[in-house]
């Protein structure tokens, strides 16, 4: 069993799984409509991974936070042989994007593992919420979840 983070505005806790988020803002692993949830192997990393692509880290002191792991079973997890060369370009490519997409495209696993451009030798996992197995992960609670000032200045 993995265990998964995603760290979410608190108002968001009840969608934070839905995956409209990023199909309103596509991002390194989906094309704009495309639904999918962004999480992070760590609460650590899943706030790293927050501070780094936000443009104005003051916004995050006015917000309240949650934390909400998910459980998923290991064998529902895909794990690519290989990724695009273009997958840690900043800003982001095609070549993710549309790698991602096979991934939601072929229905066979909810969950993708793939790496953290923010911290290497790190991972994320990347959710299809419309795959049959998504009813097969355990969705915590939420739990508060704040950022140490001292990360926001």
């Amino acid at each position: 069993m993995a265990t998964a983070w995603r760290i979410c505005q608190a108002h968001w806790a009840t969608t934070a799984f839905s995956g409209a988020g990023a199909a309103e803002f596509a991002g390194r692993w989906n094309s704009p409509g495309r639904k999918m949830v962004y999480c992070a192997a760590t609460r650590a990393l899943a706030a790293m991974e927050i501070l780094a692509n936000v443009e104005e880290k003051s916004i995050l002191r006015k917000a309240s936070f949650v934390a909400i792991a998910v459980d998923i079973p290991e064998e529902l997890i895909f794990l690519p042989k290989t990724l695009p060369g273009d997958w840690r370009r900043t800003p982001v490519t095609p070549g993710p994007r549309k790698f991602g997409d096979k991934f939601l495209d072929s229905g066979r696993y909810p969950a993708m593992r793939v790496p953290s451009v923010v911290i290497l030798g790190e991972f994320n996992f990347v959710l299809n919420p419309l795959q049959a197995g998504f009813a097969d992960l355990k969705i915590g609670r939420p739990e508060i979840f704040q950022f140490d000032p001292r990360v926001l200045d």
